[in-house]
């Protein structure tokens, strides 16, 4: 029952059917029967998840069992405390509130690999670096988010599930990695 650490790069469908413009995740992975737990849609970046184990599937994506999310936002414009306070909530997206989540401006990374295209610049436009840590996950929320409290996400990378991270398990877009299981249960959440 493999895990597999995979970092999906920008609009690759996370999917293994084919798509008729975008490459999938079968444009990366041959391993046979497996399936993501968990999403990112083709316009974010980062970690993801696979197994061929249902039940772990479900352990890892089940509402109630949910692993915490690290994710990078590259925003447009500066952020100010205002901000930070309202995305670290509750705050109301319409169709929902969101629980309360880790929000915090970081530095830009230095690691981070480019990405191709690259994100729009605008030379009077600055932009700012959040992370920002979820232990929920509906449908582009960190979008919505940052857009809610007037900051437009221009990148977003998930760079953490759980325990395991971009820092302790370093992949390029495109690369993966099995790890075990048993590392998803050592992991405070």
């Amino acid at each position: 029952m493999p895990l597999i650490l995979f970092n999906k790069p920008f609009q690759v469908m996370c999917q293994f059917s084919p798509h008729p413009t975008r490459a999938t995740l079968a444009d990366f992975l041959t391993i046979p029967d497996i399936y993501p737990a968990g999403r990112l849609d083709a316009d974010s970046e980062g970690l993801l998840l696979l197994t061929d184990d249902g039940k772990l599937q479900h352990q890892i994506s089940h509402p109630r069992r949910k692993q915490l999310k690290t994710y990078l936002v590259q925003v447009e414009g500066g952020v100010t405390s205002v901000e930070l306070t309202q995305l670290k909530g509750p705050l109301d997206l319409g169709d929902f509130t969101t629980l309360p989540c880790d929000a915090k401006q970081v530095a830009a990374p230095e690691w981070l690999w480019q990405r191709d295209p690259p994100i729009r610049e605008r030379i009077n436009t600055p932009t700012s670096w959040l992370a920002i840590t979820l232990g929920e996950g509906k449908n582009r929320q960190v979008r919505r988010m940052t857009a809610a409290v007037g900051l437009p996400t221009l990148r977003l990378i998930r760079i953490a599930i759980g325990p395991f991270t971009l820092a302790t398990h370093p992949l390029w877009p495109g690369e993966w990695r099995e790890v075990s299981p048993s590392e998803l249960t050592k992991a405070p959440n």
